[in-house]
């Protein structure tokens, strides 16, 4: 599939235009998150409708404690990150090429309304970075809001403005990572900038709802001087925002311990003052 936002500069370099890295990919090469790959005459989404894993989900799960309470919803996971977090929690599909099936939108569409029965109120695009699989999603979303169910998104928010702008109305809800409130944190742990995150969630918010998720890792995000700074901020936008701190447990490149259950506490009384929901999970 020729991937969607692209132009070949003029040194004869694809320039990918999906998210805020702008990768200059060469003939023969791929962008920083594999998943797109220049032939020399087009950009290719080497990751369409490739489909790693698909389950059925509580809603809570995403995590959405405030859309639909109470529901499940199919998820539909592919490959590839734009960042390269060492903690990353589902590495393996993230960070490297996993075994799929084949699915197209309309089969996506039929696995939806198959799951009706169970209790499904759609689609959930999940467990890598969804918005890599930007040309599948965009095309599914649209049968799937035509078919009167709902597209949720789990998503890091790492996504460029115009491909956003032409997602969100097809997109009902959003879990967005905010990985840490810093640009060190973002720059030396994920391998890409705060502002365009916050951007996202600022965008997604004006017009779907919204839920944050912060995964709290040791010695890196844990201060609650910088979780009262998120918390106000969320609350700039909107103060029913809920947001979701999460319990790390060592994954991948990274050993430090498991997150003390205390420090999620801490945290949640810095963010209550300024927030209505602080949820803590993985606890």
């Amino acid at each position: 599939m020729e991937a969607a936002y692209y132009e070949i500069d003029p040194s004869g370099q694809a320039r990918c235009r999906l998210c805020p890295h702008h990768c200059h990919i060469a003939q023969g090469h791929r962008g920083r998150c594999q998943t797109r790959y220049y032939d020399g005459r087009n950009l290719q989404a080497l990751n369409y409708g490739q489909c790693t894993a698909i389950a059925l989900d509580p809603i809570e799960k995403k995590p959405l404690y405030r859309f639909h309470p109470g529901s499940a919803i199919l998820s539909l996971g592919s490959w590839g990150c734009n960042f390269t977090c060492p903690f990353c929690q589902n590495w393996q599909i993230s960070q490297q090429e996993a075994p799929f099936r084949e699915l197209t939108p309309e089969q996506a569409l039929a696995l939806a309304r198959h799951y009706r029965a169970d209790g499904s109120i759609g689609l959930a695009y999940t467990y890598n970075e969804p918005t890599l699989s930007y040309e599948f999603i965009i095309q599914t979303a649209r049968l799937v809001h035509k078919a009167g169910l709902v597209n949720v998104m789990v998503s890091n928010g790492y996504i460029e403005k115009e491909p956003l702008q032409a997602l969100l109305p097809y997109i009902d809800a959003w879990n967005i990572d905010l990985k840490g409130f810093s640009q060190d944190f973002y720059q030396s742990l994920c391998g890409a900038s705060l502002q365009p995150v916050l951007d996202t969630i600022e965008a997604a918010a004006a017009v779907s709802h919204v839920e944050v998720t912060t995964l709290v890792i040791p010695g890196e995000n844990d201060d609650p001087a910088q979780m009262d700074a998120e918390a106000r901020w969320l609350a700039s936008i909107l103060p029913d925002i809920p947001l979701h701190l999460t319990r790390y447990f060592p994954q991948y490149h990274w050993s430090a311990p498991v997150t003390p259950v205390e420090t999620l506490k801490k945290l949640q009384a810095a963010a209550i003052p300024y927030l209505h929901y602080v949820y803590l999970g993985n606890v």
